[in-house]
């Protein structure tokens, strides 16, 4: 017997989203009571981030409170503290709260972090890059690959996955949807282990027109998308040619131990202080010798140049000089 189920709905038409997530309000709350159990999240910020988060603490602290939602700013440990109170009613108010002053702990300015409260298909994602690289000078210019000429790079990167990416110190701070969230953390972790960004953005711009086409929904993409050979070519280095030195059967004559050069400069009969005084001297003189350098450096600047008849003056005498037999 056919299935009397697998009917047209009136609500199935195309003008429907039915991924779309409506907006949790407090009638949704069909228990009315307040949670049973208070949560709060904490969460440290570096010292440069104080003066900006005291100015904008009381924005912060109005729009957690629309949601329910208790924080307080600790200036004294450094750190940044939601919780839930009485009068919450989302569950998932806390979790997005945790993510707000997360964002706003790696530098990201209020007014674009604010909007992970959204209830739309809005995430983030903190990268960590600090421990991806051993060397300090090698992670700086990896880490400017990510910006790119002029933040070229990172304008193309957030065009191409609609994301909002921060780069700041030792981590990276993104924003947006899942989809491009994933393929931000791969460009980056794939940068910081020595892949040019530039390949992705290539791969990435394919998949953009390849996705504006329906016949091309069910297949796969993979030989429409680039493959690159890796190619470390190693610097050569500069040959030195070390001379040869001649053959002797003999071994070298040893050399005289410290005490022998102490006691052929009659250092080693001195007494404690008499060793002292004379490398305090030995000190003295030196610091004389610098200073003395130092005066005569200063006092070029304000030695006069010779004028042009002298130096001809000069010439004369060394031309009479070469001429006398």
């Amino acid at each position: 017997m056919p299935s009397t189920h697998n009917k047209d709905k009136p609500w199935d038409v195309p003008t429907i989203d039915k991924w779309h997530e409506p907006e949790f309000k407090q009638e949704d709350n069909i228990s009315g009571q307040p949670f049973t159990e208070e949560s709060s999240f904490a969460t440290l910020f570096p010292k440069y981030r104080e003066a900006y988060l005291r100015q904008v603490w009381g924005d912060v602290t109005r729009t957690l409170e629309k949601k329910g939602i208790a924080c307080v700013l600790d200036l004294v440990e450094g750190s940044m503290t939601v919780k839930t109170t009485l009068k919450t009613y989302d569950p998932a108010a806390i979790l997005k709260a945790r993510d707000l002053i997360k964002l706003l702990a790696r530098s990201v300015p209020y007014p674009q972090a604010v909007k992970i409260l959204e209830d739309d298909a809005m995430a983030c994602d903190v990268i960590k890059i600090g421990n991806l690289v051993g060397n300090k000078e090698r992670f700086i210019k990896r880490r400017q690959r990510i910006l790119g000429p002029n933040g070229n790079t990172l304008r193309a990167l957030e065009l191409l996955t609609q994301c909002y990416i921060l780069v700041q110190g030792n981590t990276v701070a993104v924003m947006g949807a899942y989809k491009g969230l994933k393929e931000v953390r791969r460009v980056v972790e794939d940068c910081m282990r020595n892949v040019h960004p530039i390949y992705h953005i290539k791969e990435l711009m394919i998949k953009r027109e390849l996705a504006k086409n329906p016949e091309l929904a069910n297949e796969s993409w993979d030989r429409f998308l680039p493959h690159f050979k890796k190619r470390n070519v190693q610097r050569r280095k500069p040959k030195v040619v070390k001379e040869k030195k001649p053959y002797t059967p003999f071994p070298p004559p040893q050399q005289p131990r410290q005490i022998d050069l102490q006691m052929d400069s009659g250092e080693y009969f001195l007494s404690k202080r008499e060793k002292s005084q004379q490398a305090d001297a030995k000190r003295r003189e030196q610091r004389e010798e610098r200073k003395e350098e130092r005066k005569k450096e200063r006092e070029k600047d304000f030695v006069p140049p010779q004028e042009e008849n002298e130096i001809k003056k000069n010439r004369r005498k060394h031309k009479r000089k070469a001429d006398e037999p």
